[in-house]
């Protein structure tokens, strides 16, 4: 009997590092499933999707909770991934930063 051993896509791998290596230190925008949205830089992220975010703010949705809020300063948080439903990236802040 033959042992089937995982097979590993090394370019693949070292596509998806780059790409998340190239999304550090950018500011990212997280909506949750609560309704909530998270604006931060992306720190870092582990294999079960969670992602740690610095100089955070949290928004809260206006539909959910029937007003508009000034933004909560979080700071360093740390987003659970199945609490994430879309991350978009704040490309007008990065051209700002690069001028």
């Amino acid at each position: 009997c033959q042992q089937l051993l995982p097979v590993r896509d090394p370019q693949g791998v070292a596509a998806g590092k780059l790409k998340l290596q190239s999304w550090i230190n950018k500011h990212m925008k997280i909506e949750m499933t609560d309704g909530r949205v998270l604006i931060g830089m992306f720190l870092c992220t582990d294999r079960d999707g969670n992602v740690i975010l610095g100089s955070c703010s949290e928004y809260l949705n206006p539909e959910v909770c029937g007003f508009s809020d000034e933004p909560r300063l979080l700071g360093l948080v740390m987003v659970p991934g199945r609490h994430i439903v879309t991350i978009h990236f704040d490309y007008q802040t990065q051209e700002k930063d690069v001028t």
